[in-house]
């Protein structure tokens, strides 16, 4: 259990928020006799997308809710996981979101297993060369891919500011 960091402004964009916003705006200075929409989806809305988000995971979580806060962009997730692996699934899955600046974790944990470590991607990171910093071999990175299945579609697509998972050797 804890508060985990990430960077708001990149990752998966589920709810357009900010394009939203952007549209409204220009159509506000289009017609400035019209009032300005708000298109700011409820905390609600979001924190649903954030469920469906953990469901998709497949992840072992019993008993998952997941709230949001738009004032601060933080999400808190609570229930029971199966393994220290699907309680770290949920935090990522929802943690790489636009918008999701901080993730407070209340998941209970089954299974007590190590955690493992959170790595945020930087700039010219690949799996391989993440995985030869670690593990001291570039061939591990299938290790650190597995690890964030299926969030990581192929071992090719990651990008800086993301936030994997990072099993311990």
């Amino acid at each position: 259990m804890g508060i985990f960091s990430f960077a708001k402004d990149i990752g998966d964009k589920i709810f357009n928020r900010d394009d939203e916003k952007h549209q409204a705006n220009k159509e506000t200075q289009a017609d400035s006799a019209a009032p300005a929409a708000t298109t700011e989806p409820s905390a609600q809305s979001v924190a649903n997308l954030l469920l469906r988000r953990i469901q998709q995971q497949n992840l072992n979580i019993s008993n998952l809710k997941v709230k949001y806060n738009g004032s601060t962009d933080t999400a808190e997730i609570s229930g029971s996981a199966k393994t220290q692996a699907d309680r770290e699934k949920a935090i990522i899955a929802i943690g790489n979101v636009q918008n999701v600046a901080k993730v407070i974790d209340n998941i209970d944990i089954e299974q007590d297993a190590p955690e493992s470590t959170m790595y945020t991607v930087k700039s010219g990171d690949s799996l391989s060369k993440i995985a030869q910093d670690v593990y001291g071999s570039a061939n591990e990175y299938m290790k650190i891919f597995e690890a964030n299945k299926p969030m990581l579609s192929d071992p090719d697509k990651i990008y800086p500011g993301q936030v994997l998972r990072i099993p311990k050797p």
